[in-house]
């Protein structure tokens, strides 16, 4: 995973007891050594044998031959490569530098520990991406995340083959990058939590030894409080500290020349850190409000011809797009800046529907797609693998949902819903660059980072690298449950991060927390984004140790249930003692997790969902021991109906916010396997 452009798999394996020795054949590079080193480590890991000197003598040799790429860690890399296991060894052919790592990436996952050492599958493999653009997003401006765990998830981009890490990096909680220009931006706006330019200058050269581009986002005008407490003469309304409200919305003053001076010096400052030619200037979401209730702004609209805070803004961003450019860079931003008079060249990130994928090609920008990719959502892996960047209708609002959604949101459904006449001409396909998966993290900390990313991202990658066809969604679970394994045997900390959640709420006995995780997930589209309540003693934050934070969004133990139940109906029943020992497992862990919960109020919240999944559970037993009367159909029928409308209550954003929500913001996931054997499909 991702699965490759074309592949062959033959019958049997080579063994590799002792690893692999390398002999080159072309352009070979010390960063390419380092690639071998780390493959070397991994292999190793993945195959339980200890990781031999690189300068030992090994029985299987890969043989790696590699052109120049003079576009190497760019959108015109050379990624494809040609990959042999036979009985005579590994071959490696790639085009460039990039090949090399991503044949390496593909070479791992064939991979299989054996009883007496590894083997690799024979196989013959020709590769090579469908986009050029595959990225993640990750938000380190509401949760800041270490320079460790940024290096974990960039070893885990490297193993599934996304080459572009897009950071943003300021936002109304925090700006993150240490300034010496403006240094109250890191003595005020940073609230001490920041990267020194040394360790960003560390991390691009981390990423790029993996064949990753890290493109940075400094967001304007809006989302700029924490800057504009920093520097709040350039704010269009006083910022006020404390005002969750201004921390969503404070806007930089478009109508100063001082503005312009501050940015131009600061993106030259941050740009001379991120050598990518690409720079995510940001442009979303701007607060109408922000200039029109300044007296001073309102006027220069009047006097400057300007009848809408959008027409401001495209001023605004035109001057912008002018900075970055005088300074070498391409602006990328959010779709929202395409109402600017700006060049064919500027990159624009669709985040709002497919819609603004049409619209944008049509005008002759590249676009990144991010709508359908947003991993806050919590929706399973499957919502996203289905997908397409170049499908015109596959993100955004039906006309019904977005007149639900116009009392909450206002005109600003008019923006989000599907527009049947988007249709897409090959000149405009050709103008997808590819894709990002976005993960916002209001309700995400460092710890909780590498579950809420993987595996899903993974899944993502799939839909960015392989050929459209590619579509199965239960061999994408399968595929993906291994993967997920390998990304922690090399180095995630999804499972021990999660284990020392679980334990810090049940100490000593971390198990039942953990089996009532393992079977469930979190509440979607932002309903367990829970803003600041006020209690007796002040304002109360969200605790992000719940169980729903420990649950993933995709459960493979549920996924892996759901399956055999599915293969167990339509007739294998040497599947069934396993159906039996999940099912019991999770019945009886409802006794142990009444116990553990006893005084601990976070837990306490979850003992109904424990008390469900109990119920399923046994539901599950009655049916493949052959109980189907009537009263038991109707109660089992009452069972999954509650199962069905927890999860409607958080099926689009809309109802996540205004339906209650399930006990403990819980969804559970091995329903649809209970209902296949108990027959009420």
């Amino acid at each position: 995973m991702p699965y490759p452009a074309s592949v062959r798999f033959d019958a049997g394996s080579l063994s590799i007891p002792e690893g692999v020795s390398v002999t080159w054949e072309g352009a070979r590079t010390p960063m390419l050594e380092r690639a071998v080193g780390r493959f070397r480590a991994r292999l190793a890991a993945l195959g339980g044998i200890p990781a031999p000197a690189a300068d030992a003598p090994a029985a299987t040799q890969l043989h790696i031959h590699v052109g120049a790429d003079p576009a190497y860690l760019s959108v015109a890399a050379r990624e494809g490569y040609r990959l042999t296991v036979d009985v005579h060894g590994i071959d490696l052919a790639a085009d460039g530098p990039a090949g090399v790592l991503h044949g390496l990436a593909t070479l791992l996952q064939l991979v299989r520990a054996g009883p007496q050492s590894p083997a690799i599958a024979f196989a013959r493999i020709d590769d090579a991406p469908r986009f050029a653009w595959r990225g993640v997003m990750i938000d380190v401006a509401r949760h800041f995340m270490t320079i460790e765990t940024l290096k974990r998830q960039i070893d885990a981009m490297e193993l599934v083959k996304l080459d572009v890490l897009h950071l943003h990096l300021s936002d109304g909680q925090g700006f993150r990058v240490e300034s010496r220009v403006f240094p109250r931006l890191t003595t005020v706006a940073s609230h001490g939590q920041y990267y020194t330019q040394e360790q960003i200058r560390d991390l691009v050269a981390y990423a790029a030894d993996r064949g990753i581009r890290i493109v940075p986002e400094f967001d304007t005008p809006g989302h700029a409080f924490a800057l504009l407490l920093a520097y709040p003469d350039l704010a269009s309304q006083p910022p006020a500290p404390g005002d969750r409200h201004q921390v969503n919305v404070a806007a930089i003053d478009p109508t100063l020349e001082g503005s312009y001076r501050f940015l131009r010096r600061l993106y030259g400052e941050m740009g001379h850190l991120f050598p990518d030619p690409y720079f995510h200037a940001g442009g979303d979401e701007v607060s109408a409000t922000q200039w029109t209730k300044n007296a001073a702004i309102a006027a220069f609209m009047r006097q400057n011809g300007f009848a809408t805070p959008q027409q401001l803004q495209a001023a605004f961003t035109a001057r912008i797009q002018k900075i970055l450019h005088d300074q070498g860079k391409i602006m990328m931003g959010w779709d929202e800046i395409t109402e600017a008079a700006i060049p064919g060249n500027v990159v624009i990130e669709a985040w709002r529907g497919s819609k603004f994928i049409a619209s944008a090609t049509r005008a002759g920008h590249p676009v990144v797609v991010s709508a359908g990719y947003y991993l806050d959502l919590l929706q399973p892996a499957s919502e996203h693998y289905l997908v397409d960047p170049l499908d015109p209708q596959a993100n955004g609002l039906t006309p019904e949902l977005a007149e639900k959604l116009r009392p909450k949101l206002g005109a600003m459904v008019d923006a989000l819903k599907l527009d049947p006449s988007a249709t897409m001409s090959p000149a405009q396909d050709r103008l997808v660059m590819g894709g990002e998966a976005p993960l916002w993290t209001e309700v995400v900390t460092d710890e909780m980072l590498d579950a809420r990313l993987w595996p899903r991202s993974a899944a993502i990658a799939e839909r960015f690298w392989s050929p459209a066809s590619v579509r199965d969604v239960p061999d994408m679970y399968r595929r993906l449950a291994v993967v997920q394994d390998e990304l922690c045997v090399t180095g995630l900390q999804a499972q021990a991060n999660r284990y020392r959640m679980a334990a810090r709420l049940s100490p000593g006995n971390a198990g039942p927390v953990l089996t009532l995780a393992d079977a469930t997930s979190p509440i979607r589209h932002y309903g367990h984004n829970h803003p600041v309540s006020h209690g007796p003693n002040g304002p109360v934050v969200q605790q992000m140790n719940t169980p729903s934070d420990i649950a993933a969004p995709d459960s493979a133990g549920a996924e892996r249930f759901n399956d055999l139940a599915r293969r167990y109906v339509a007739g294998d029943r040497s599947v069934r003692p396993v159906l039996e020992a999940m099912l019991t497992r999770w019945r009886d862990n409802d006794a142990a997790f009444q116990a553990v919960s006893a005084g601990r109020p976070i837990l306490e919240d979850a003992r109904p969902a424990s008390q469900e999944l109990k119920a399923l559970a046994q539901a599950g037993l009655d049916a493949l021991a052959g109980r189907n009367g009537k009263d038991w159909r109707a109660v089992t029928g009452a069972l999954l109906a509650r199962q069905d409308q927890a999860v409607a209550a958080s099926a689009n954003m809309v109802v996540s916010h205004t339906v209650a929500q399930p006990p403990a913001d819980l969804l559970q996931d091995i329903t649809p396997g209970v209902r296949t054997l108990a027959g009420l499909d």
